[in-house]
């Protein structure tokens, strides 16, 4: 075997662990804009981009309100009532804001909606209490413990719906100054004097006790949902715990230890800010969660890390063959303008659609054979879909341009916050978690839109808009922060747009224009499968250019699709009656040459 060593005339350093942990086990801490005016014991919506802290304590309770871009803090409107030890959920221009204390011992059932201009009162919560927590959105909030008095310790739930709070099962246990994070149906109560590692679920009904903090604490911040959590601060800790859905792990910590500040975001993209610790002032800073993600590319220079328990490194080179389309299963119901389509190639699931009658039908594929499993609750077809076979969403759609969005847990659909925006025929970044969705595009009732949404778990939030308004697009992504967008109406087109996780860039045309084709993979790699005027055309995108290749059988016009650029899938769609029933599978060959190395 060759030395290595020998030939270079250097050594290749061997590694035992990887030089970069990603996700949220490589997530930190960095610094963020400073809050206008130093707080404690307010409360907290929004994402770490579009955040929003309101009420607290200065030396007096305030009423202020302040609105954050990612980058800095504006002073909004203020609330109408000042009041500190107040709980908060939903977005920045859709926020509620409940209870609370007006000190000396005034404890508070004040209800209020903000707009993201302004404050208005709404509906009191039935029980007057502080130091509560809460979670969803503006029409579907959730709040639960607190304070009743100085003495009464309270378990109360009450449900919001927009209009008026309705009490349901109570807390297992009793707790104040806790946090809560998740959606009003899937929520989470964690953590609460005096120093409680206590974590209850919440399905929508009753609350069930789980996992424990690994640290208990009081007046801490927590973000997320249900099964991706996460948990900070508190009682002067700069501890961050992850919640999996069964457990929590402990993570990087803040920077800062301080408690009663306001948080909000998500698992993966959240922030903190304001609070206090004894002996200090109020805390202006703000800190921002990120975890950590590896971009897969081709490195020309530097350092490579290698981690081997042996002395022996294999290096590989992939060769790509040219890819084919060949059968696969029929779905059982055939259909077109499908809601779209989730998973992979082997592990791929649709739902909706149109057939005679309207389709709330949803079927799993396992790469074999397709399998009816349970229904949507809506009946809709021309919505967007996104995520995987055992974790989805399925957003918006005809008939009656609904707002409405479920979400699918391998099992169920579960009915959550509508998208800001009704409309059909929109695309998604169909590999997104779906956690972490991006909508955009589509058709109201009166007209073709631009507009993007992005969803934290919670809550959905409108961005900056498509350049192009349109619908009946084909669309595809790897996140949230990498999507995109091709064709679509009105009049079939060729334009091409990329997102960054800000904005829109248009980005090499197709070379044929049309509508109502389908998306496969990545903004680097990537299909866009038939559509219509009648078309099999299949181009494929290598993240500058499209190039013509093999056509698929049948005419596949808005069709569910999803999978990778070298192995991915199209069910369905209008074309001939075959089309649609009929599935075909795409399937780049590849082979791989090694080359072993002797490394010291």
């Amino acid at each position: 075997m060759t030395d290595y060593k020998t030939i270079k005339g250097f050594s290749i350093q061997s590694v035992a662990t990887d030089p970069k942990v990603t996700g949220v086990a490589g997530g930190t801490w960095a610094s963020g804009g400073n809050l206008n005016t130093g707080r404690r014991a307010l409360a907290g919506a929004g994402t770490q981009t579009a955040g929003l802290a309101f009420g607290g304590l200065i030396t007096a309770t305030s009423a202020l309100s302040e609105e954050y871009n990612g980058s800095s803090w504006s002073v909004g409107n203020v609330l109408n009532l000042a009041r500190h030890n107040i709980a908060g959920c939903g977005t920045q221009t859709a926020a509620l804001a409940f209870g609370g204390e007006v000190p000396p011992g005034g404890f508070q059932n004040e209800s209020e909606e903000y707009n993201g201009t302004s404050w208005t009162e709404g509906n009191n919560l039935n029980s007057a209490r502080q130091a509560l927590a809460g979670c969803g959105t503006q029409t579907l909030g959730l709040a639960f413990g607190g304070n009743l008095n100085p003495s009464s310790v309270s378990a109360l739930t009450e449900k919001y719906d927009g209009t008026s709070w309705t009490e349901v099962g109570d807390l297992n246990t009793a707790r104040k100054t806790l946090a809560g994070f998740g959606i009003q149906t899937a929520g989470n109560a964690v953590g609460g004097a005096s120093d409680a590692a206590v974590n209850e679920s919440f399905n929508g009904t009753s609350w069930t006790e789980v996992g424990d903090l690994n640290t208990g604490r009081d007046y801490l911040a927590a973000s997320g949902i249900t099964t991706a959590g996460l948990v900070f601060g508190g009682n002067v800790n700069a501890q961050t715990e992850s919640w999996d859905g069964t457990s929590f792990t402990e993570r990087a910590d803040l920077a800062a230890g301080r408690y009663g500040g306001a948080g909000g975001g998500s698992q993966t993209a959240a922030f903190y800010a304001g609070g206090s610790n004894p002996g200090t002032a109020n805390h202006q800073s703000t800190e921002e969660w990120t975890t950590a993600t590896i971009t897969d590319a081709i490195i020309n220079e530097g350092d490579v890390y290698f981690n081997t328990a042996t002395n022996l490194i294999r290096l590989s080179k992939k060769i790509f063959g040219t890819g084919a389309w060949a059968s696969g299963a029929n779905i059982n119901s055939a259909r077109s303008e499908f809601g779209g389509g989730a998973g992979t190639q082997s592990a791929f699931l649709i739902f909706g659609g149109q057939a005679d009658p309207l389709a709330q039908l949803t079927e799993s594929y396992d790469g074999s054979s397709w399998t009816e499993v349970a229904d949507l609750n809506t009946d809709r077809y021309y919505s967007a879909g996104l995520g995987t076979q055992t974790a989805a969403l399925c957003v918006a759609g005809n008939p009656g341009v609904q707002v409405n969005v479920e979400s699918w847990d391998g099992s169920s659909w579960t009915e959550i916050a509508n998208v800001n925006t009704g409309r059909w025929g929109l695309g998604s970044s169909k590999s997104s978690p779906y956690t972490s969705a991006l909508v955009f595009g589509g058709k109201t009732s009166t007209a073709d839109v631009a507009n993007t949404e992005t969803w934290n778990g919670t809550a959905w939030t409108e961005v900056n808009d498509l350049n192009t308004a349109r619908r009946q697009v084909g669309s595809c992504g790897a996140a949230q922060t990498a999507a995109l967008v091709m064709s679509g109406m009105p009049a079939p087109k060729v334009v091409v747009e990329q997102w960054n996780g800000t904005s829109w860039t248009e980005v090499s045309d197709l070379g044929a224009s049309r509508y109502g084709g389908g998306g496969a993979g990545t903004t680097t790699s990537a299909l866009f499968i038939g559509g219509a005027p009648n078309s099999k055309a299949n181009e494929s995108w290598n993240g500058s250019a499209w190039t013509e290749v093999a056509d698929t059988a049948q005419v596949h016009d808005v069709a569910a699709s999803g999978g990778t650029a070298l192995s991915g899938i199209v069910a369905g769609g209008r074309g001939t009656g075959q089309s649609a029933h009929f599935t075909e599978e795409w399937t780049v060959p590849i082979s791989i040459g090694n080359i072993s190395v002797d490394v010291d």
